[in-house]
């Protein structure tokens, strides 16, 4: 019988039990890496974010809205 992840669980499995040097790792290589490395990206921060306090949480907002604002969005073709 096969098995069946979602793609959250998958992403866990994956990282689940690394290091604090090997998650560093995996995020470092996937900053500004293929597109495809950005669902574990979300889920990594969709994870964090679940555990973070509201305090936190609204530091993060800022810093993400901060930095996004920072950008010249290239035209849609």
């Amino acid at each position: 019988m096969p098995i069946t992840l979602d793609l959250r669980q998958a992403i866990v499995h994956k990282v689940h039990g690394k290091s604090e040097a090997d998650l560093t790792d995996m995020i470092m290589g996937s900053v500004d890496g293929p597109e495809v490395a950005l669902p574990g990206l979300g889920v990594i921060l969709e994870v964090a974010w679940k555990h973070m306090s509201p305090s936190q949480q609204q530091e993060f907002v800022h810093l993400a809205h901060e930095q996004i604002d920072k950008i010249k969005p290239v035209p849609l073709t």
